[in-house]
């Protein structure tokens, strides 16, 4: 049975430019993934394996199959990407998403610094075999990046080639958009806003407060990024106002302030006669079977 609700949003479907979900796999195994795929497949766009975790996973080329197999597009972590950048390494790294099948790469510089106009080269040549996610921000704590560099830097990187920029929270969700606290850098997110379009954007969102901070303030098809595997759906209940911390947020203004004073209570007789009908039913075929 379809469950209906009125004042319900309506979410975008894959594949889709907007509404999305990247999930953080720092190194599910191979059952995890099908576990996660059985209840989730369908809610997920691009799964992100953390930092440098498919270098040593011991069974990727089986787990990457997986997610694409399911509609899913995977794609290494932004520190794998700098590990091989670093060493000067891009072509061999090149060669590893061809010898893996991937057609999605992250650039970032979050560990380490390159030059913002050789960011832009790299990630407008990578535009031209890979749909490019182009990430914003630094991984270190303390460093404070003035809002009109980060809006120059995401309009510049797009401008490149890159499909989406990521703003960079880390898995821990304390950096780059977000306070040591982990509450929202509210002052340079409406400076980013003023300038680069939300659908443009994936908000690196790992813990639930911050879900909630972008549902309310950009609304249920808000880009979301760094995403638990055991939070997808749970994160599905809040972009639907299924969940308290979105409860109220999508109904009319006079259900969510006033009090409940009436309701069409139906007459339950028949539905229980019914019901208990059916189980005298199912005892007499499980008796007469035995």
């Amino acid at each position: 049975m379809e469950i209906k609700l009125p004042f319900v949003p309506e979410r975008s479907q894959k594949p889709r430019n907007h509404g999305l979900n990247m999930v953080m796999d720092k190194g599910l195994s191979l059952r995890q993934v099908e576990d996660l795929l059985e209840t989730s497949h369908a809610l997920i766009d691009f799964v992100k394996l953390g930092f440098g975790t498919s270098f040593v996973y011991p069974k990727i080329k089986e787990k990457l199959q997986l997610y694409t197999a399911a509609g899913i597009r995977p794609y290494l972590g932004g520190t794998l990407f700098e590990a091989f950048v670093i060493r000067n390494k891009v072509e061999d790294y090149l060669r590893l998403m061809d010898a893996w099948d991937l057609d999605v790469v992250e650039v970032s510089d979050g560990s380490l610094r390159i030059a913002p106009d050789l960011k832009c080269e790299l990630i407008h040549a990578l535009s031209k075999r890979a749909l490019v996610l182009s990430e914003v921000g630094s991984k270190e704590e303390g460093i404070l990046i003035a809002p009109n560099k980060w809006k120059q830097m995401m309009q510049d990187e797009l401008s490149a080639g890159a499909w989406k920029v990521i703003a960079e929270a880390r898995e821990s969700g304390t950096v780059g958009i977000y306070r040591p606290s982990g509450k929202a850098h509210t002052q340079l997110i409406n400076k980013i806003l003023g300038v680069i379009e939300a659908e443009n954007i994936i908000w690196e969102a790992p813990q639930k407060p911050q879900q909630v901070f972008w549902i309310k303030l950009l609304g249920a098809n808000v880009n979301l990024g760094n995403i638990a595997p055991e939070e997808v759906i749970p994160l599905e209940t809040l972009r639907q106002g299924l969940r308290g911390d979105t409860f109220f947020h999508f109904l009319p203004k006079d259900l969510a302030e006033n009090e409940v004073q009436s309701l069409n209570i139906p007459d339950t007789s028949n539905y229980l006669k019914k019901t208990s009908n059916e189980g005298v039913k199912r005892n007499r075929t499980k008796t007469n079977a035995g």
